[in-house]
């Protein structure tokens, strides 16, 4: 299940008990919309594992500007509130998984 991430919500989920995976994205990004499937699919394979959030950085460029983002899409991977790791441009599902298991691990 995915979550959508507003900067009103934002630091309750980054320091949540369960690691954080923010897709960064906007309705008009042609690599956003390919990728928003794959997400949504890792989102329910690791339910209850970890918590996938989606963030429109149209309405949240508070949150984009924090992290130094400047092209999406881009997957923000945070643990114990922190970021661990970032994955700029489009992916398969094979590689975006590989990172949700090293957020786990």
């Amino acid at each position: 299940m995915e979550v959508t991430i507003t900067t009103e919500n934002f630091e309750s989920y980054k320091n949540g008990e369960l690691p954080l995976v923010v897709d960064l994205w906007a309705t008009w990004c042609g690599p956003c919309r390919m990728l928003a499937p794959i997400v949504s699919e890792l989102a329910n394979d690791y339910d209850g594992k970890i918590v996938v959030g989606k963030c429109d950085v149209e309405e949240n460029d508070d949150i984009a500007m924090e992290f130094g983002v400047r092209n999406i899409p881009t997957i923000l991977f945070f643990k114990g509130g922190q970021l661990v790791d970032k994955f700029v441009g489009a992916a398969s599902k094979d590689k975006l998984e590989e990172k949700f298991k090293a957020l786990l691990g």
